[in-house]
């Protein structure tokens, strides 16, 4: 068995995670801050670290920063205050993972598996393994908010995939937030002091794309009165990023095609080629493989953009960021005196379909702080999101499987409950007459956390 350092201020938590893991037959070693942990690191054998990312004095993070640089042992990033940002950077700063409290032992037992396996193969090839993490800015915004799993998973491969130069292509319905990913992947990127260029390939005409992205020289066509050095050139060490990419013409796809390959381009009318250094990032709502299918897009450029696929989840299927998001909206618009959410004007939000996801969220927020008085949005405030309906609800199977029954009646009820407990767990779990551990499990269980 291995020897798992865990490293957390909560003598409680700690004790009983070090429990579960020595019920696993692991043996456990323990430290309460960043310097012992570093300490017991450096004096000690360690096969894998549990580091917690609250700490008194120097944080979680700090202790990734500074494990990197004298051992090769995964470290997972445990945490009861995940966010979009504190995600990222662990993720990009080498983390094995990242998990939030309370953690299953079904999670905590495959996350171990997993890592311990890395260690053994690191172990077996010290070169392999022996190039430092390289530290990189830290993300400065909260663009991107989220307490669910799914964008959780969006958050890891933004951080592992920042330090890379690979093309990007992040899918998701209109409205998900592709362009915060990618400025999210740009500003934790060694680019991040380079220019940032987007480009809206559905709202540029077809007969204007080219030069739009690849310049043009003076004379090349009527009204080129001057040279023009294009999109490409304009993020030259940076990133581009083409949004609805799925909408640009056949022939402009083939030169994207040569830019993305070659690396270089020729403006409009000129015969000189020229080399370009920026990273691609592209997006679409569309279904790239079927419009392939349909002869609407190359497929030698879809297999060429998705590198590394990033794919967005609509909000209807995470709707526990709903009220976190709309929160953040509201303080955004209202800044340090934001207005609230009534339990009713909650309840409203989370049983919403959201065809337009984070952007629709976004406007009824405004519209609703716009139209409410005083410092409470009430359900009146948002009513004309009930014009497309509530999310669609299955029905249940009475002659099917009882247990997939009993799974959405739980289900049903818990949404209801957060609802109308205004999102708050300890009141959820007292309306539903459970203890906040069960609510927990059955949270994470349903992928609801």
């Amino acid at each position: 068995m291995a020897r798992i350092l865990i490293i957390d201020d909560d003598l409680a938590f700690r004790s009983s995670l070090a429990e579960t893991l020595q019920d696993l037959r692991h043996t456990v070693l323990e430290a309460g801050t960043c310097e012992a942990g570093l300490h017991r690191l450096r004096t000690e054998a360690v096969d894998a670290v549990i580091v917690d990312f609250r700490l008194p004095g120097d944080d979680g993070l700090i202790f990734l920063r500074r494990a990197a640089q004298m051992s090769t042992v995964p470290c997972i990033m445990l945490t009861a205050y995940a966010s979009g940002s504190n995600t990222i950077e662990a993720m990009r700063l080498g983390a094995f993972d990242h998990l939030t409290k309370p953690v299953s032992r079904n999670a905590l037992v495959e996350m171990l598996t997993r890592a311990l396996q890395y260690s053994r193969v690191a172990e077996e090839n010290p070169d392999a393994s022996a190039a430092a993490t390289q530290e990189m800015p830290r993300a400065d915004s909260h663009e991107l908010v989220s307490s669910s799993e799914a964008m959780r998973q969006v958050f890891k491969r933004i951080g592992l995939a920042a330090g890379s130069d690979a093309t990007v292509l992040i899918t998701g319905e209109t409205g998900t937030g592709k362009e915060l990913v990618a400025r999210a992947l740009h500003r934790n990127s060694l680019r991040s002091d380079k220019p940032f260029v987007a480009v809206n390939c559905a709202a540029i005409p077809s007969d204007l794309m080219e030069s739009e992205l690849f310049g043009h020289v003076k004379g090349a066509f009527t009204g080129a009165v001057a040279d023009r050095v294009g999109r490409f050139r304009e993020a030259e060490g940076g990133t581009i990023f083409l949004d609805e990419i799925g909408d640009m013409a056949l022939p402009t796809q083939a030169k994207i095609l040569r830019v993305l390959q070659e690396r270089e381009l020729t403006p409009i009318g000129g015969n000189q080629v020229i080399s370009v250094n920026v990273r691609v990032v592209a997006a679409t709502h569309r279904d790239l493989p079927a419009a392939v299918k349909e002869g609407r897009f190359r497929e030698d450029l879809w297999y060429r953009l998705q590198v590394v696929p990033i794919i967005l989840p609509p909000l209807r299927e995470r709707f526990s960021d709903v009220l976190q998001l709309a929160e953040h909206f509201l303080r955004l618009i209202s800044g340090d005196t934001p207005k609230r959410l009534t339990p009713t004007a909650a309840k409203l939000l989370l049983a919403y379909h959201w065809p337009g996801n984070v952007r629709e969220l976004r406007n009824a927020m405004e519209r609703a702080a716009v139209l409410s008085h005083g410092q409470f949005i009430d359900a009146e405030h948002i009513g004309l999101l009930t014009s497309s309906g509530p999310a669609p609800r299955a029905d249940i199977d009475w002659d099917g499987n009882m247990a997939d029954a009993v799974s959405y009646v739980e289900r049903e009820m818990i949404v209801r409950a957060l609802a109308t407990a205004a999102g708050s767990r300890s009141d959820a779990a007292r309306r539903l007459g459970i203890s906040r551990q069960q609510l927990y499990r059955k949270l994470e269980e349903f992928g609801l956390s």
